[in-house]
């Protein structure tokens, strides 16, 4: 393929003429520079892209800023969960953009990524943060290549993530001694706004908004079940039920016959609680609305008094509910955490309940496999990974138990 420069005005330019489209020929043409020696080097340039691109080879000026919300509109927002989509957006505005979103987009190299990850690195960011902004870059750059065609390769497959020390940067995960959970449930009694919460959290490992957006229908007393099948989340507009985190958190998990007997008390207790509070109590119900940003069908939650008429709403019935028939939300417990952290002095968040209660059941020789299922992991490596201490201690124990067993050698 040839191609020809010229000069106009007071520029050169270079063009060359592109395969058929729609049987015509497609003409490209550019400025090349200042001199004609630029504007050949630039055709040379142009012509090696072509012939690798192909007719669909468009070189871009556009910054990594412009970039980004370019992804966020094209793939984020139709792709990824409420949720995922905050978590980027606060990733790009917080610490990508102000870094980087000066730079053209073909202009980013391995070298300015590896340098920005090693100052987010010396400035003390957490492991995870960095991750999160690392996994950010590298699917935003793929995307890049493909299917946007911006840029040839993808840098950011050779940027190493720097190795944290655990003992200092690692935050252990907190498990709740018995006695310690002996005192929060006394801070927490039944009939409380946060009991059944943190019953459920203890008794099913169950993350946070899988507890809070529980509906009755989700629980087979009679069979001592409890399916999860979606969580609750807080958009600007208010809450709504969303997918669960993964495909396989989505699951059924059996429970045992103290929180079996708790939930029937609760469930006759709301029961009672209508009836005394009148058309004051609480009711409701599920709307499908359409996403402003995506267009697509959300579950709105929508809270109405008793005597009101809700408008082509399905009811539901929410399990965490306080005396008023008010649900109790994942915003709300952060109260209840601040009470026992400061309070009781105990480490505490709502994950510690999910922790706790897959530590006590490895520790107990339940099989690992059966515990990835009841907390809906959807690899074991990620059990195993979390549960590590948990299970050198077992392996230790099993050596004990080897020991004792086997033939004895003099």
């Amino acid at each position: 393929m040839e191609g020809h420069v010229r000069k106009r005005g007071n520029k050169w330019y270079y063009g060359f003429e592109a395969s058929n489209v729609n049987g015509s020929r497609k003409r490209i043409e550019r400025v090349g520079g200042y001199t004609k020696k630029e504007a050949e080097s630039a055709l040379r340039k142009a012509l090696t892209e072509y012939e690798n691109a192909g007719m669909h080879f468009q070189p871009t000026e556009i910054s990594v800023a412009d970039y980004m919300d370019y992804w966020v509109n094209n793939y984020v927002l139709i792709n990824c969960k409420y949720n995922t989509r905050s978590n980027y957006k606060a990733l790009i505005k917080t610490h990508i953009k102000p870094s980087l979103g000066i730079y053209k987009l073909k202009t980013i190299t391995p070298t300015i990524l590896q340098e920005f990850v090693n100052k987010k690195y010396r400035s003390g960011l957490s492991q995870n943060s960095l991750s999160c902004i690392m996994n950010v870059l590298s699917s935003s750059l793929r995307y890049a290549v493909y299917p946007a065609a911006f840029i040839k390769e993808n840098p950011m497959q050779y940027i190493k993530k720097p190795k944290y020390d655990h003992a200092t940067h690692a935050k252990p995960h907190k498990v709740i001694s018995p006695e310690d959970f002996t005192r929060i449930i006394q801070q927490f009694p039944q009939g409380s706004d946060y009991h059944i919460p943190i019953m459920i959290g203890y008794y099913t490992g169950c993350r946070i908004g899988e507890v809070m957006g529980l509906t009755w229908d989700n629980i087979d007393l009679r069979n001592k079940t409890i399916s999860i099948n979606k969580i609750i989340l807080n958009r600007p507009s208010g809450w709504f039920f969303g997918s669960t985190k993964t495909n396989s958190s989505v699951r059924t998990i059996k429970i045992g016959g103290t929180l079996v007997n708790l939930l029937q008390k609760h469930k006759k207790c709301q029961i009672e609680n209508r009836l005394e509070y009148g058309h004051h109590y609480m009711l409701y119900y599920e709307s499908k609305v359409k996403d402003p940003k995506t267009g697509k069908s959300i579950r709105k939650i929508i809270s109405l008094k008793a005597n009101e008429t809700p408008n082509s709403s399905d009811p539901i019935s929410m399990v965490c509910t306080r005396e008023n028939g008010k649900i109790v939300t994942p915003t709300q417990f952060k109260s209840a955490a601040k009470i026992i952290r400061e309070s009781l002095k105990i480490d505490f968040n709502f994950h510690s309940l999910r922790h706790t209660h897959a530590t006590r059941l490895i520790e107990n020789g339940a099989d690992i496999k059966d515990v990835q299922a009841r907390l809906g992991h959807s690899n074991i490596r990620t059990t195993l990974d979390t549960y590590t201490h948990v299970t050198q201690s077992m392996a230790e124990k099993s050596v004990e138990i080897f020991e004792l067993a086997a033939v004895k050698i003099k």
